[in-house]
């Protein structure tokens, strides 16, 4: 039976290379954080990030993703417009490595294999996991307590189209709402800091990647034509 089983496997994996295309690349752009500390705007990178992307694309409209991203979250109330914050001055550091799975779809088909030019809006989703510092602060700067780690949720939108024969390159952001509320020292979990709390408690942090991917795309041609 173990044997069976065993070419059962192989027969499987011979039939998902030939039915599906890779994409193998590099993401590079900003990160920026939004929380109780600093600026308040969406969209504003002000540390560089950068990572790596695989893909199967599944069928011309969806594809499977998985990514490493890492970046470091920097804020100071000094540049926020909010009076209160600026009278406050705090500010912090702070690292995200990010492991991330999830379903990528595509508004418009992207059959990569009929030779015609590509491009199309997308939408990716799925569930991240990050490892990031625990951090508190005093005296208006940040300290570090420990490593920790936890999930957050991607939310990206992008655009995306085929340069030269093998090469798709997207601009995308990404919103990560995340399960912490101590990306920016503000609500540390250590009961020790309990008097260096502040800030809105009922309101987790959020990440932004913003940049570039340019991925290779290699493997047989799929079958979509059961899609």
């Amino acid at each position: 039976m173990k044997y069976f089983l065993f070419y059962i496997l192989l027969i499987f994996c011979g039939f998902n290379t030939y039915s599906q295309i890779n994409e193998l690349g590099v993401f590079g752009g900003g990160i920026n954080y939004i929380g109780d500390v600093g600026p308040t705007d969406y969209i504003s990178p002000n540390e560089p990030a950068f990572g790596i992307i695989y893909k199967w694309n599944r069928s011309p409209r969806h594809a499977y993703r998985f990514s490493y991203m890492q970046g470091k979250l920097t804020s100071n109330d000094a540049d926020s417009d909010i009076p209160s914050r600026n009278l406050r001055g705090n500010s912090f550091e702070n690292k995200v490595k990010e492991f991330s799975a999830g379903l990528e779809f595509n508004f418009m088909d992207f059959n990569l294999h009929d030779g015609e030019p590509k491009i199309s809006p997308y939408v990716y989703s799925g569930i991240s996991y990050f490892i990031y510092d625990e951090i508190f602060i005093l005296d208006n700067n940040s300290r570090l307590d420990y490593q920790s780690s936890t999930f957050a949720i991607p939310m990206v939108l992008g655009i995306k189209a085929r340069v030269l024969d093998k090469f798709i390159l997207a601009a995308e952001v990404g919103f990560r709402y995340t399960f912490t509320d101590n990306l920016d020292g503000s609500n540390p979990k250590n009961d020790n800091f309990e008097t260096l709390r502040f800030g809105n408690k009922n309101s987790n942090d959020w990440y932004v990647f913003t940049g570039l991917t340019l991925t290779y795309t290699f493997g047989q041609n799929p079958c979509f034509c059961a899609e």
